[in-house]
């Protein structure tokens, strides 16, 4: 899913690194809707990003924490092109998660999104970080277990992110009614994202055995290791979002792509902002 492609004239998409939620090479779902068969050459920041929708415009029930908009991410500040903190998805994408959000309500529970559409100036930023070998302030967080300098190596950077597609998005569950979640306080301990839920940072989330953006073989769906309700609450999050047409990346739970993605071809480059949609 993240080779490099051929645009209209022969033109060669640049390879591009990911770091970070989806920072694998994950399989892309085999498309069954229309699409754009070019790749969107991304300079431009202005651009309007075409049928996109922000989600919570569609769906307020849905709990947004998107992490990239803030200080609380593997990189430790605010992410190029995250102007506002919103889910912009294609209006697909958006109408499927709509009908997974009613179906996760009927158990009584609620989706809550951490990333959705990721511009690719936001790709670039992770690039120029992951060749920053001193930058490491959030690594007792989200990659305790893994030197930076094997990132590259362990295969935790990949080629274009299914995000700057606009149908893929990072998310999880929440009882609800959702419970308050402590705000992220710059400069506060940071404990590692495999560490049992009631000593790792306070997310609202329900037990997924590991942290959001965890670099570890323990954030893999089906890991082994992950048993009791931590297990059964990435089942259960896994047959909400394959019942409404969206496909996990098996080595990040996090992690859904909608099956039927509208652009399946097009990398987007316009910022996260109210202003890059309708």
């Amino acid at each position: 899913m993240r080779r490099s492609g051929r645009v209209g004239g022969g033109a060669v998409l640049a390879l591009v690194v990911l770091l970070g939620g989806c920072s694998r090479p994950e399989p892309r779902p085999a498309p069954t809707g229309a699409g754009s068969t070019s790749v969107s050459p991304g300079p431009s920041a202005t651009a309007r990003l075409p049928g996109f929708v922000v989600l919570t415009d569609l769906d307020p029930r849905i709990h947004a924490d998107i992490r990239y908009a803030t200080a609380h991410n593997f990189v430790g500040r605010p992410i190029t092109a995250y102007h506002e903190p919103l889910c912009l998805l294609t209006r697909q994408a958006a109408e499927a998660l709509r009908r997974v959000q009613d179906a996760a309500l009927a158990g009584g529970h609620s989706l809550k999104v951490y990333d959705c559409y990721r511009p690719q100036p936001a790709v670039d930023d992770f690039v120029a970080w992951a060749k920053r070998p001193g930058e490491q302030q959030t690594k007792a967080e989200f990659y305790p277990d893994v030197a930076k300098s094997r990132l590259f190596a362990d295969g935790y950077i990949g080629a274009p992110t299914a995000h700057s597609r606009g149908s893929t998005l990072d998310l999880t569950l929440v009882d609800e009614p959702a419970a308050s979640q402590p705000p992220y306080a710059s400069g506060q301990p940071l404990v590692a994202c495999t560490a049992p839920r009631g000593q790792r940072f306070a997310d609202n989330s329900i037990d997924m055995g590991t942290g959001f953006d965890c670099f570890d073989t323990r954030a893999h769906t089906a890991d082994p290791g992950i048993t009791g309700t931590a297990r059964d609450n990435r089942r259960l999050l896994q047959r909400l979002m394959t019942d409404g047409g969206f496909v996990n990346y098996d080595r990040e739970w996090w992690h859904y792509s909608f099956r039927d993605e509208p652009y399946p071809d097009t990398y987007f480059a316009a910022p996260v902002a109210r202003s890059s949609v309708g």
